[in-house]
């Protein structure tokens, strides 16, 4: 991955999402045959269950996971001077050591793919993308076109793609792949890199190939692109690997697509938009996108001496997620595995807890849409999201249907028991007349409106089952 900092610039005003995929038009036009140009590849409709899901697991893997060390770009920074790799295999390992000996190790041999799908089931995720390749170039599948540099000569001995694809289908979730377009230290597209991308050998003879063997073989929901910065799209030749998927390929009425497809490309093009590594802008944005962001902050593939004030905390992570919900976007949330193939202990414990707060909240994010605000105009430790009656309508926007309840989602509870904000004064006025807390149904809270502002109170902390994050529901009788 490529990391950014967060930025906080993109946004909408009014609160109105109007996305260019009109869901309610997505059955009449299934038929089209899509042009591989970027005009006509952006009217195709967002498949609606990417847009329902919100959370997904990101699962970054590979030969990396054996030093476990500084991150899943430990062998292009060694390569690259970087000292402190230089250091620790300097210390670590004897003269002459090469990248291509970590792979024996990586054995994967307690990888229990079924144990895992269990696991996101119980995170309450809805989809799973695993690397199928990374910048190292390692596949995770018996790719035609690396030979024994994948999982199926070396190492594990067994088609990880396959084996997790399987076991996630045999659950409730969707599974997808990320895809690195290009590889560091592939000579066929250093060559390609010398003569300045006027040649296309590598996209030819490796990149499509690849990308055509998994959709065959694996039929992803979701082609997680990356690794495109250094060409242009016309390099890769990406508009026609979409119109490919989007008009011939066994995914094409389901896969959905990320932004990153060559300079320039992030976010203006593609299903869903990632723009940067953890991008939460904080707005409502236009354009349905996605916030993959990691549980060690420090990395995406798994480190050995990762410390525990690296690894977000449940309140950390329970805020990327409302944050990003409530601003229109779906959540990665990204693991890495250790090269024995477990997850690890402090990882596990994470999605768990998240698992318990979705069994209790899951009503304000699965199928939610953005409402008229996002964040309290008054307090902004509260965020909204709202359910919308679709009967009529598939749009996504508040606007477009009748909103059946909101969602008021509390990041910090107040020290008195005394709620105070200021977005919803208008909506208890006119309308809802129930506000309840969820995990807590039945009982009903007292408001009181003063100077525009409104006051709520809030049970005993004691009574409350959920123990972060918690939700506020107005409704109608």
């Amino acid at each position: 991955m490529k990391s950014f900092f967060l930025v906080f610039l993109f946004g909408f005003v009014n609160g109105a999402i109007h996305n260019r995929r009109d869901h309610s038009s997505h059955n009449k036009i299934l038929n089209k045959r899509y042009s591989p140009d970027w005009n006509d590849l952006d009217t195709r409709p967002l498949p609606e269950w990417y847009d329902k899901a919100k959370i997904g697991i990101f699962l970054h893997w590979g030969v990396y996971s054996v030093p476990g060390f500084g991150s899943e770009w430990f062998w292009s920074n060694w390569k690259g001077g970087n000292r402190q790799c230089i250091d620790f295999m300097t210390k670590n390992y004897p003269p002459g050591f090469t990248y291509q000996e970590f792979a024996p190790a990586f054995k994967a041999e307690f990888f229990d793919p079924d144990k895992w799908a269990d696991l996101f089931v119980k995170a309450g995720a809805k989809y799973v993308v695993l690397t199928s390749k990374h910048h190292e170039g390692f596949t995770l599948f018996p790719s035609k076109r690396s030979f024994s540099w994948n999982s199926v000569e070396v190492g594990p001995k067994r088609d990880i793609v396959g084996d997790l694809a399987k076991a996630v289908r045999n659950t409730s979730l969707k599974f997808g792949v990320y895809h690195s377009l290009y590889e560091w230290f592939n000579p066929i597209y250093e060559e390609d890199k010398r003569k300045a991308f006027k040649t296309q050998t590598y996209v030819d003879t490796k990149l499509w190939p690849d990308i055509k063997q998994i959709v065959h073989d694996y039929k992803p929901s979701v082609i997680w692109s990356d690794g495109d910065w250094e060409a242009n799209d016309t390099y890769w030749r990406s508009t026609e690997l979409l119109a490919w998927l989007y008009n011939d390929s066994p995914v094409k009425d389901e896969v959905v697509v990320n932004d990153r497809w060559g300079i320039g490309i992030p976010g203006k093009h593609g299903d869903f938009y990632n723009h940067q590594d953890r991008f939460n802008p904080g707005v409502l944005l236009h354009h349905k996108w996605e916030n993959a962001f990691t549980v060690d902050s420090g990395s995406w593939g798994y480190r050995r001496n990762m410390q525990i004030r690296e690894i977000l905390t449940i309140e950390e992570l329970l805020q990327q997620i409302v944050t990003t919900v409530s601003c229109g976007g779906n959540a990665l949330i990204n693991v890495g595995p250790t090269k024995e193939g477990t997850i690890a202990p402090i990882f596990e414990e994470r999605l768990l807890a998240l698992g318990d707060w979705l069994q209790i909240n899951g009503e304000a994010i699965y199928s939610s849409s953005p409402w008229e605000y996002q964040n309290d105009t008054l307090n902004g430790k509260v965020w909204y999201t709202c359910s919308i009656n679709r009967s009529n309508s598939m749009k996504r926007t508040y606007r477009s249907g009748q909103v059946t309840a909101i969602y008021a989602i509390l990041l910090e509870w107040p020290s008195d028991n005394r709620l105070s904000v200021r977005s919803i004064t208008n909506s208890l006025r006119s309308r809802y007349n129930q506000l309840e807390m969820l995990g807590n149904e039945g009982t009903y809270l007292n408001w009181k409106i003063t100077n525009g502002d409104v006051e709520i109170e809030l049970p005993d902390r004691a009574t409350v089952k959920s123990n972060h994050a918690w939700v506020l529901k107005l409704a109608t009788t």
